[in-house]
């Protein structure tokens, strides 16, 4: 796909090359913050029939359309999909996914100049695997790039010091 664009059809956003990884989403016009861009779309399928449908051990690095809608249900945008999918991660991100009522929608949370793409931040679960750190690697480029598009680790609880008990000299 080398030079070749693709606009959808309301003029929003095309489909490019993206320094990301592979094909992009960028806005074809100003994108407001709020504005609802798309919906993830694709076939329904069990988490089951997911995990079964991409080998993470026959990749270098991670590369699904799996959106997960809850607890039994994954959207997978590379069947019955749309532009949807081509939306990059990114660590410092100008879209965020949103659930609404069983669907999965794209929306803007600042204001973005065409020509920029879109991206959200995939927020994959953490696993306690090292050697997921290279399989789900980010290259967003941000400053804030945390290095993989997985959730940040968690930090460990402080453990409250109890207080001494003031003790009250009397008369």
């Amino acid at each position: 796909m080398a030079g070749k664009q693709r606009k959808n059809s309301n003029g929003l956003y095309e489909i490019r090359e993206s320094e990301i990884q592979g094909r992009g989403v960028f806005a074809a016009r100003r994108i407001r913050p709020g504005q609802r861009i798309i919906e993830y779309a694709g076939e329904r399928i069990s988490n089951k029939d997911a995990d079964g449908r991409y080998d993470d051990d026959e990749m270098d690095r991670h590369h699904t359309f799996l959106f997960t809608l809850d607890k039994k249900t994954v959207v997978d945008g590379n069947r019955l999909g749309n532009d949807s999918r081509f939306i990059n991660h990114s660590c410092d991100p100008n879209c965020e996914a949103v659930i609404e009522d069983g669907e999965i929608w794209i929306y803007a949370v600042r204001n973005i100049q065409p020509g920029v793409e879109l991206a959200y931040d995939y927020q994959y679960e953490r696993t306690s695997d090292p050697g997921d750190e290279k399989l789900y690697a980010c290259k967003c480029g941000s400053p804030k790039c945390r290095g993989s598009i997985m959730k940040l680790p968690r930090k460990p609880r402080k453990r409250r010091r109890s207080k001494p008990l003031n003790s009250v000299a009397g008369p």
